[in-house]
């Protein structure tokens, strides 16, 4: 026994990191790995294009506003019945058939600019669509990363680093394109990014679903509205759950919102637009850190661990509202960043490996319209605050808001205790995310029939 156990460190270290690394990367994950990371590369060209090419066509700032708010709107009303879809269909084609509609449309736009016919009401229709889109394509990527990486923490981890270096190089690429071309080449470079994210998904090859984790039962409206309630249901009785989102309503509302915006016009005003530039690079640079980090930290109880790393992120508004230099804003930039990455990823991964197989697409689609919900109103409310007791008091409450919020998170019992699910024990046969529902859980089997006898089959 202990020969087999005893082996020099620097071996161990290279055998361990060699497992890790066949648990994470795969053919068909490298597939799904490039499709995510093209498209969030197009993803975050598209402000920079519709600023411009707005701008240029004779449109204020409020189109620009009107404009992007149309998919945010789509996508935030309709991602909830994207999720019922996923869990009833085909999530790979979903996907693909997204990313094809968002290629039309892209392509669309591209020629609407370069003609030099640009009517705002169209460009509106268009990022509608895109809403509509995205809201069919996001539930998918839940349940697709627990079958094709056992290590699904590992497996978030690169692919936020990945997203996060897509960050960093989109808006410069967009700035290239426009200078040297137009805001239609910038679509049109767009378009090309869903194109890739489609062949990349055409190519890859989903393992199949374990046996007993996809009941659907009938077809029509019924059954679509019963598979909502059912969704509804599994995601109110998971109190960690339910008990994040909360929480998180109140953080889009009163640090995310306001930061945003506020920061965006202070650091302008103050130090320009190269310094808001540099401040906005080590915010991406602190998240492909966090994204890291992930890949190497395997806490226990990650949501406590990821709720300590969210603290990090108050120094970024509360670096800018108490007027400090440009450095100084930087580093609290790339906390945040690290802060706010390393969250994401322990808060994703507990979410694919707590949650059955069988409604994890809706159970996500419900963490992301209530992630996303309250983003607006945190906007809105921006300005008027800012105008009433001055745009650096806001920021400082927000970063005070935004320890209160982590402090709140590691208050709740379900959401500090929650313990993580070895994916590495579930073995080889592709049932990972799929724990044991009774173990510091006794709620979650409430109102479920036993499915124990087909997994067994």
């Amino acid at each position: 026994m202990t020969g087999m156990s005893s082996q020099p460190t620097g071996e161990g270290e290279g055998v361990a990191g060699a497992r890790a690394a066949r648990a994470v990367w795969s053919r068909d994950f490298a597939l799904f790995f490039a499709a995510r990371a093209i498209a969030r590369l197009g993803d975050t060209m598209l402000p920079v294009a519709l600023a411009a090419g707005l701008l240029q066509h004779g449109y204020g700032v409020g189109a620009v506003g009107l404009a992007m708010a149309a998919t945010a709107a789509a996508f935030a009303g309709l991602v909830i019945f994207g999720g019922v879809l996923a869990d009833r269909f085909s999530t790979r084609k979903l996907m693909i058939g997204a990313d094809l509609v968002r290629l039309g449309t892209q392509a669309l736009a591209a020629a609407l600019f370069f003609s030099g016919h640009v009517v705002l009401w169209q460009i509106c229709a268009i990022g509608f669509v895109n809403g509509i889109a995205g809201a069919v394509f996001q539930p998918g990527v839940a349940s697709t990363v627990p079958r094709l990486a056992s290590d699904i923490q590992g497996a978030n981890g690169a692919i936020r680093v990945a997203e996060s270096a897509a960050q960093l190089a989109g808006p410069a690429a967009a700035g290239l394109l426009v200078g040297f071309a137009s805001p239609g080449g910038v679509f049109a470079a767009h378009a090309t990014t869903y194109a890739a994210s489609a062949l990349c998904l055409l190519l890859l090859r989903l393992p199949p679903l374990a046996p007993g984790s996809r009941a659907v039962a009938g077809r029509g409206t019924k059954a679509f509205r019963a598979d909502l309630v059912e969704g509804w249901r599994e995601f109110r009785s998971r109190q960690w759950l339910w008990g994040v989102i909360a929480v998180w309503c109140v953080y889009m509302i009163a640090v995310w919102g306001p930061t945003v915006p506020l920061v965006a016009t202070e650091v302008v005003r103050e130090h320009g637009p190269r310094a808001y530039g540099l401040v906005n690079s080590a915010l991406g640079a602190g998240t492909v850190v966090g994204g890291l980090l992930a890949l190497r930290l395997r806490p226990r109880r990650m949501l406590r661990a990821g709720a300590i790393a969210l603290v990090g992120f108050a120094a970024f508004p509360a670096s800018v509202g108490a007027g400090l230099g440009l450095p100084a804003m930087a580093t609290g930039a790339a906390v945040a960043g690290a802060g706010l990455s390393f969250w994401g990823v322990m808060w994703a991964t507990s979410v694919q490996t707590q949650v059955p197989p069988d409604v994890l697409n809706r159970i996500h689609a419900y963490d992301v319209a209530g992630s996303l919900a309250m983003m607006p109103v945190g906007q809105a409310l921006a300005g008027p605050a800012a105008s009433a007791v001055g745009a650096d008091h806001v920021l400082l409450v927000a970063g005070a808001t935004s320890c209160a919020v982590c402090a709140a998170l590691l208050l709740i019992p379900a959401v500090r205790g929650l313990v993580r699910v070895d994916a590495a024990a579930a073995g080889p046969d592709r049932t990972v995310g799929r724990p044991d529902r009774t173990v510091g859980r006794p709620d979650r089997t409430v109102g479920r029939p036993d499915r124990s006898r087909a997994q067994k089959r």
